[in-house]
């Protein structure tokens, strides 16, 4: 698996092709959740593994699971879509009445395109996961 670099850049870059081509349809709204669901999004339950470490006992067990639950490109998106749209919705609503960020339409994202952009980012993850991957082996060591 890459690390958090190439993530981070591809869909940056996705998002800022997107942006250029869509006339800013596709705005920097769309692309800071998009981005952050192909960096951080299914990475959450290595993160909670590590987390759940910290503590050690049943709470790395349960981490471990919620890692191997969480880190596939549909159970990601079956377990935290619905949730994180409604909390992406409510963010997408704030940074615009607080002119935090900038849209060409003034218009929040709905919960549609939030669990949309959910998905997508969820998918560009684990095309660059195994894209880095041969065999079940990382490319990059």
């Amino acid at each position: 698996m890459p690390g958090p670099g190439p993530h981070l850049m591809y869909a940056m870059g996705s998002g800022l092709c997107l942006t250029s081509i869509s006339n800013g349809r596709f705005g920097p709204h769309h692309t800071l959740f998009y981005t952050i669901n192909a960096f951080f999004g299914p990475d959450v339950g290595s993160f909670t593994e590590w987390l759940g470490s910290l503590f050690g006992g049943s709470a790395h067990a349960l981490g471990s699971s919620l890692e191997d639950l969480i880190h596939h490109p549909f159970f990601y998106i079956l377990l935290l879509g619905l949730p994180l749209s409604f909390l992406y919705s409510r963010i997408s609503s704030y940074l615009l009445h607080t002119q935090l960020l900038d849209s060409v339409s003034r218009v929040p994202l709905t919960r549609m395109q939030c669990f949309l952009l959910i998905s997508a980012g969820s998918f560009t993850h684990f095309f660059l996961d195994h894209l880095f991957e041969i065999q079940q082996h990382s490319i990059i060591h």
